[in-house]
């Protein structure tokens, strides 16, 4: 347990003072903690962990080493208990139409999408699609999105330097592998696109070419704010918006999304509309995916087009 807490301190870039001082402990307690000549608490480890932000897994994982039981649950999302969330995550998903959305869980790969993702995976190819699907080896993969993304380099950049920024803080083998393997796909020349609009270091646009046009969109990411149970607080919602208000999208129609408990999955569309993915559903009555999206379902319902 020691070794773990050490680790898990040293990560956070804290001396033993630092974290005494945030923990209103003694420097010599998180010293005697850390070498094994005190044993913590249960509550004393869980505030320690607290202090570090420790994941939730994580913090069982210290909790065992330190001979208590884990107090953390990991549920499935198709468990009862969870209802009211998984209704919340399919609210927001379809709630986003029609602009893409994905909910990912810790190692990025994908649990459900809405159906606005369709038109990006349009010409993905099909083993690339195949669950479990990673998005982020989707988005950098030559046989993935790579192709049509316009800004690959900066994306490309931009994407390992957040996944490395994950691996630092957690020190996930999976993450960490996932890295190294992105790090050896196909680096694309520098190609500046003189037409695209400065964002200043704010944000980083995904440009990619569609059967819509050019869609140029950012992202943000949404996170259960308080979360006891390790699938929540592994679970992440990322929403695309419009990035270039001289690219803003029309969108008309309906949303198309049916009521809370029904997305079921996500479409990846070709050109004729006959061949569909579909993520683990998160319907309470089932992970196998009930619904697909033609690409006439996905014009009709939710559709954008680049002016």
């Amino acid at each position: 347990m020691g070794e773990l807490l050490r680790g898990w301190r040293q990560r956070r870039g804290l001396s033993q003072m630092d974290l005494a001082l945030r923990a209103e402990v003694s420097t010599r307690h998180v010293s005697f903690l850390e070498t094994g000549r005190s044993q913590p608490s249960r509550e004393m480890l869980l505030h320690l962990a607290e202090e570090l932000d420790v994941p939730l897994r994580d913090r069982n994982g210290l909790l065992v080493a330190a001979g208590f039981a884990p107090v953390f649950s990991e549920r499935p999302l198709d468990d009862p208990a969870l209802a009211a969330t998984r209704e919340a995550v399919e609210l927001v998903l379809a709630g986003h139409e029609p602009y893409p959305a994905i909910a990912v869980d810790r190692h990025w790969t994908l649990v459900t999408a809405n159906r606005a993702v369709g038109v990006l995976l349009a010409d993905v190819a099909p083993q690339m699609l195949q669950p479990p699907v990673n998005v982020l080896r989707l988005s950098l993969h030559p046989n993935g999105l790579a192709p049509r993304i316009e800004n690959l380099r900066q994306w490309r950049d931009h994407v390992l330097t957040r996944l490395h920024r994950q691996v630092d803080a957690s020190a996930d083998a999976t993450l960490a592998a996932l890295l190294e393997e992105l790090k050896g796909y196909p680096v694309p020349e520098a190609a500046p696109d003189a037409k695209a609009r400065d964002f200043a270091g704010v944000v980083v646009p995904l440009r990619v070419r569609t059967s819509l046009g050019r869609l140029s969109l950012f992202s943000t990411t949404t996170v259960f704010g308080t979360p006891v149970d390790i699938t929540l607080a592994e679970l992440a919602i990322e929403s695309f918006f419009p990035a270039e208000p001289t690219r803003r999208r029309r969108c008309g129609g309906r949303h198309g999304a049916g009521p809370p408990g029904h997305l079921s999955g996500v479409s990846a569309l070709t050109a004729s509309g006959q061949r569909s993915f579909h993520a683990r559903s998160l319907s309470s009555q089932t992970w196998r995916s009930s619904a697909s999206f033609s690409a006439a379902h996905f014009t009709s319902g939710a559709s954008c087009r680049a002016e």
